[in-house]
């Protein structure tokens, strides 16, 4: 009897890692980022905003996963200037940025644990319009459990003004704690 509990609790030891340490098929992080307005034909309208986001990555075994990251951005701050248009015509309709949702999905590479780089792209809803944006990030994790993240990224939406051409152009920095 007691060579059976012996062998019972060994085996139970020692299979214990084995089901504690399956690994998630995503891992799911929540942002806070901030904005900062380079480039528009209104940035004195929207200098800087402020959002949330959901990055949803999958965790394969390379260091190039796949990733998904949906982020919503609020531009408050307005300097009640109205902006003609490039040819000197007055806008038919305010061309201030108010809100911005990006659906970006893309890669990420980690060429080592802490560091990360990423590259996405897909549409942007800024108002009314339906944009292309691209996003290229460069981020880092506080520890190896990867539980918290920080991330600058470029984004940069084509052809928001298409009188000019001129695209829309902000650097974000993001705070992140995974989720899942």
């Amino acid at each position: 009897m007691l060579k059976k509990i012996i062998l019972l609790s060994l085996f139970s030891l020692a299979m214990s890692p084995a089901f504690s340490q399956v690994q998630r098929k995503v891992s799911l992080y929540l942002f806070s980022q901030y904005n900062k307005t380079l480039s528009d034909q209104t940035k004195g309208n929207n200098p800087w905003g402020f959002g949330l986001g959901l990055q949803a990555t999958a965790n394969t075994k390379t260091k190039l996963k796949p990733m998904l990251e949906v982020t919503g951005d609020w531009y408050q701050e307005d300097d009640k200037v109205l902006r003609l248009n490039p040819d000197g015509s007055f806008p038919v309709k305010d061309n201030t940025v108010n809100e911005m949702i990006n659906v970006f999905a893309g890669a990420t590479f980690s060429p080592i644990h802490e560091v990360y780089t990423m590259i996405s792209t897909g549409p942007s809803f800024i108002g009314d319009k339906v944009l292309l944006g691209i996003k290229p990030t460069v981020g880092f994790y506080f520890s190896k459990s990867q539980r918290i993240t920080a991330k600058l990224a470029y984004i940069n939406i084509f052809n928001r003004d298409k009188l000019s051409g001129k695209d829309f152009g902000t650097l974000s920095f993001g705070l992140g704690i995974k989720l899942l």
